[in-house]
């Protein structure tokens, strides 16, 4: 047995079938949660990937708009030195 970190409810977790590291979610709360221990069992709440992969996508995105203020610079002074 083990205890959901969120609501405090009891899980019925098999030692022999999780490894550390593996994600289950509780049938209380249905909070995602990671084995962290495995003598005795413990649960911690597993981290959301998806926020991560969310927050790439914007650093992406800021970095790729900086590339085309850059961009935009040179072509005015290409086109500067063409008026000379």
């Amino acid at each position: 047995m083990a205890t959901c970190p969120e609501c405090d409810a009891e899980i019925e977790v098999d030692e022999f079938d999780v490894d550390k590291g593996d994600q289950l979610s509780c049938p209380e709360c249905g909070s995602n949660l990671e084995v962290v221990s495995l003598s005795p069992i413990e649960l911690d709440v597993a981290p959301d990937d998806d926020e991560d992969e969310d927050d790439d996508d914007d650093l992406e995105d800021e970095e790729g708009e900086d590339d085309d203020e850059d961009e935009d610079e040179d072509e005015d002074e290409e086109d500067e030195g063409w008026e000379e």
